[in-house]
């Protein structure tokens, strides 16, 4: 038996594709969003196995709920194509006995870059020299655009996970001094990714770059806002490569214009792309990037290739390595057995 397998438009990276066909144990289906919604739900209520796009490329009638659960009596499992999974409905899919798995650790290594990338322009003012450069107006000097290395800056990370603690390492290069925010590790967790546990006033207040990398859950959403950012120096910065919601967008534009941080680096809005008129991205010291952090061709591949190597565990019956919702294993193991004659290796 072979599962089916049902995708929309594409997979992260070719390889995907290549692995799991070569592994002859599955059908794969390519769903197009501009067809009918009812020729994609009769492959889907088909399905075994759904790979999603990430939520702001994925229509919202297609986000892994209730609806699906129902419709979907043979899923199986669901696999994001990142880190994040907050479009899912971890909670019906727990319930069904659906697996919910995700990729995470395939995109730190390009998110972290991209966030100290931000801190690099953002302290060394290149993109305030890059826009005066190219106007017509010579009304400055040089020395108006004086920046600031990053060396024995503190640096604040809110969320010390796999990204997280990615940054943390690669900042140590720039002998940064790190803290986090992070309330659920241990005091050896902190200890052995390189930072000191500070709470998330403290944090605020100490860092010379606060840096977001937490999924948006019910207790991140809106963590940042106008109480943070005021607590933040006045020379401080604000990156934000997570995901839109976790921070007060109203509340970050106010202490742009206001001079109460020193300005912010952007992959993330809560409306995606951003409107080319955001009040946000009319400020020199605003860089904004259209969520495009993890999106480089080596974290395209590490998506795909892990993503389609989970698939073929799932598949075997084996436990996923990435796999969100623990509680579900009994009862997904009963549905397993029950769809495909076996059991799952336990």
């Amino acid at each position: 038996m072979k599962a089916n397998l049902v995708y929309f438009d594409r997979w992260m990276d070719p390889i995907g594709p290549e692995i799991i066909n070569a592994s002859g144990s599955f059908e794969m289906t390519k769903l197009i969003f501009k067809d009918a919604p009812e020729i994609n739900w009769k492959a889907f209520e088909k399905a075994h196995a759904y790979q999603a796009l990430p939520s702001t490329e994925t229509e919202e009638l297609f986000y892994p709920g209730r609806d699906m659960v129902k419709r979907c009596p043979d899923l199986l499992a669901v696999s994001v194509s990142g880190a994040g999974y907050d479009m899912v409905d971890v909670d019906a899919c727990t319930e069904a006995g659906i697996l919910v798995v995700n990729q995470t650790g395939a995109n730190a290594e390009s998110v972290a870059q991209h966030a100290i990338g931000l801190m690099l322009n953002l302290s060394k003012k290149i993109n305030q020299s890059d826009r005066a450069t190219l106007r017509d107006g010579r009304d400055w000097s040089r020395w108006t655009y004086t920046g600031a290395e990053l060396t024995g800056r503190t640096l604040g990370i809110v969320g010390l996970g796999k990204i997280g603690r990615r940054v943390s390492e690669i900042a140590k290069v720039f002998s940064m001094n790190v803290i986090a925010y992070d309330p659920y590790l241990t005091d050896a967790d902190f200890a052995e990714r390189g930072a000191k546990s500070v709470s998330l006033e403290e944090l605020c207040k100490s860092s010379d770059f606060v840096t977001v990398h937490c999924p948006l859950t019910d207790d991140s959403a809106d963590m940042i806002g106008t109480k943070q950012y005021n607590a933040m120096k006045p020379s401080a910065f604000f990156i934000q490569t997570a995901r839109g919601g976790i921070h007060d967008e109203v509340a970050l534009e106010s202490a742009i214009a206001n001079n109460k941080i020193a300005g912010a680096g952007l992959d993330v809005f809560m409306a995606e792309p951003a409107a080319y008129d955001h009040p946000l991205i009319g400020y020199d010291n605003v860089i904004a990037t259209p969520h495009n952090a993890g999106i480089t061709t080596d974290c395209l591949f590490n998506m795909g290739k892990w993503a389609a190597d989970q698939w073929i565990d799932i598949w075997a019956g084996k436990r996923p390595p990435r796999f969100k919702n623990p509680d579900v294993w009994a009862k997904y193991s009963e549905r397993f057995k029950a769809i495909t004659g076996r059991a799952v290796i336990d």
